[in-house]
């Protein structure tokens, strides 16, 4: 996606995606609450004709471009990055016909889905894709089976629900979002753990932050337990709505991406909260905390094959001074 393109879409419908819906509006214009900041009385209007935002409040505005960039704090380049990610029904690839294909469109349009089935995790082929982000049925509770259908075809995925009741969507071919774009919360806690706490920490409330739910995925099969709440961004746009959330919690533990728009949203959530933790040199040399558990998968399954190998080596070697 290049500037015009990302321009081209209705300003509108990324701020909808960013959580951020109008006071007030007609055909022509509409108004919200500073995106950038707190205020009571709306000044940011949207001209809805030429796609273009002003902000009365600080005598600024642009298009969609300047406005993601003030709002992420980030370059151009960056902001674009992030545009390839998200799923707008005003821009829409070509869609390709089998989904077989990995680099095939990701963005899908809105209107032209159907939620037909959300149930239990149950199919095997998105169980196996679990499987390979080193993920087991300890996860299972967390997400469910969505089956929709899109352009007269039907697909089914793992979803992970959000606040709105949107859904990010994932299986081995396909990563995208339906309904409206918001973080998501799991209040995930080992009742059998909870028990052996300190009393004293009963008016500490705990939270552990990610980008992405696969992340938080990874933590779970990591921890096993844990006594607090997991956020998950489900984009780094959305770092102010976190930031809002991030109030209510006096322990904030950061597991965020090691490339730099992670590494930009931590550094501004430490700023807005000093006493945060961040554990991403824990995973340092991996893109994100999913890289590191499959790796170290990996070099378990490479250690238990060496041990396997020398102890039939063993066997052999005590099988022939018998003889």
């Amino acid at each position: 996606m290049n500037c015009k393109q990302f321009n081209s879409i209705s300003l509108e419908e990324v701020l909808q995606n960013l959580g951020h819906l109008p006071t007030k509006h007609n055909e022509k214009e509409a108004w919200f609450l500073n995106p950038f900041g707190t205020e009571i009385h709306a000044s940011f209007k949207l001209d809805k004709r030429q796609n273009l935002w002003y902000l009365h409040s600080e005598g600024i505005g642009g298009n969609n471009t300047d406005f993601m960039q003030k709002y992420l704090n980030t370059t151009v380049k960056e902001v674009l990055e992030w545009a390839e990610k998200q799923y707008f029904s005003s821009f829409q690839p070509q869609i390709k016909t089998q989904i077989s294909n990995q680099n095939q469109s990701r963005k899908q349009e809105n209107s032209n889905y159907q939620i037909r089935e959300i149930k239990e995790l149950q199919n095997e082929s998105l169980k196996n894709y679990l499987q390979e982000r080193g993920l087991s049925h300890n996860v299972y509770p967390f997400v469910k089976e969505v089956h929709f259908k899109m352009e007269n075809k039907s697909f089914y995925a793992i979803g992970f629900e959000n606040l709105s009741k949107g859904w990010e969507l994932r299986n081995q071919y396909y990563k995208g979002a339906i309904l409206k774009k918001d973080i998501s919360i799991i209040n995930w806690e080992d009742k059998s753990d909870l028990r052996n706490q300190n009393e004293n920490r009963k008016d500490e409330k705990s939270v552990a932050v990610f980008e992405g739910f696969i992340d938080a995925l990874s933590f779970i099969e990591l921890r096993k337990s844990y006594l607090g709440d997991l956020l998950v961004m489900n984009s780094i746009a959305l770092l102010n709505k976190t930031k809002e959330h991030l109030r209510n919690y006096s322990e904030i533990s950061l597991f965020l991406d090691n490339d730099n728009a992670g590494k930009k949203c931590k550094n501004e959530i430490m700023q807005s909260f000093p006493n945060a933790k961040d554990y991403s040199e824990r995973y340092e040399n991996h893109k994100d905390l999913n890289e590191y558990l499959i790796e170290r998968i990996q070099k378990e399954a490479e250690i238990r094959h060496q041990k396997e190998q020398e102890e039939q080596q063993q066997n052999v070697q005590g099988f022939r001074r018998r003889r």
